[in-house]
């Protein structure tokens, strides 16, 4: 006869959906299972369970607790809404890569644009812009669409393509882009044309940022704050100063908005690499009140006070 399993905390309360999860999630001792076996979950495992299904992230964030065999919104999985069990999938999770390509080359650039340590030129982006942010950011969205994740795909792809654009475009010596608009119509029009061209990203990233209006704080904040970035520099392009040069309060603001969309980044490509095997605690990512897992919880709160 197969074993009890415990699906109450070490306060009694009971874990929702801890039955389903302990049933669906992959444990070492799956031969057991195969033969009509089961154990009792760990204390370790417990704690676990009851975190994932409270918080819906963490080292469990993988594995279905809920009862539609959907996951919900997931920064570390560039998913901003509901999507499928990933516990049978074939390819590894690109999202983290594609995060921290995009967090290191915009944390370079945005320090630059704050004129840290007096640095006003950034072609030593254009390395990063074509080698990480570019190509390893791409291929990151590419891998997206293998496993199935239309907006993992977009936002990727079409980041890496960004950053493939502007290092081409300020590539010393290289497409002359820049001198040539220089040569013939002065500064200024290079101006006007880089800020349109950062204001079209403007206008990209506000379409993302609406998709993720119902998946988590975290994510969330990447985007708003990658918004801003881009359209306070595209401001500081198209309305210079005085002199006619870049309006650098402006453009330095766009940069600590770039700097906190770094960090984002970051943030989340950390709550998708951490899981049980490699971290002693849980990332935390906040789900919105409205979002489909906000409700939820709401609800669970409130059976249990009625209890």
């Amino acid at each position: 006869m197969a074993a009890q399993t415990n699906n109450t905390d070490h306060t009694g309360n009971h874990i929702p959906g801890a039955e389903k999860m302990y049933h669906e999630a992959p444990t070492a001792n799956s031969n057991a299972h195969t033969n009509g076996m089961n154990r009792q979950m760990t204390h370790e495992e417990h704690q676990t369970a009851l975190a994932a299904s409270r918080f819906g992230y963490g080292p469990l964030a993988h594995v279905n607790t809920g009862n539609s065999g959907r996951l919900p919104a997931f920064g570390g999985e560039f998913q901003p809404g509901l999507y499928k069990n990933v516990s049978e999938r074939k390819f590894a999770n690109p999202a983290p890569l594609g995060l921290s390509a995009f967090a290191l080359t915009t944390f370079v650039l945005s320090l630059i644009n704050m004129s840290t340590r007096n640095i006003a030129e950034p072609n030593l982006v254009v390395g990063l812009a074509f080698g990480y942010g570019g190509l390893v950011q791409l291929l990151a969205g590419m891998w997206e669409m293998a496993v199935g994740n239309t907006f993992g795909a977009t936002a990727l792809s079409s980041y890496g393509g960004f950053w493939l654009s502007f290092a081409i475009i300020l590539t010393p010596g290289g497409f002359n882009i820049e001198e040539t608009y220089i040569e013939e119509q002065g500064i200024g029009s290079f101006y006007d044309a880089f800020g349109l061209f950062l204001m079209g990203w403007f206008i990209f990233t506000t379409v993302l940022l609406i998709v993720t209006l119902r998946s988590t704080v975290a994510f969330f904040v990447l985007f708003f704050t990658l918004d801003m970035a881009f359209l306070l520099l595209g401001i500081s392009y198209l309305q210079r100063d005085a002199s006619g040069e870049v309006n650098a309060p402006v453009h330095k603001a766009g940069g600590f908005f770039g700097l906190l969309a770094a960090f984002a980044a970051w943030y989340n490509a950390l709550a998708g690499i951490a899981d049980d095997s490699n971290s002693f605690f849980i990332i935390p990512v906040a789900h919105f009140p409205w979002s489909v897992k906000g409700r939820e919880l709401r609800k669970e709160k409130s059976d249990r006070a009625t209890v």
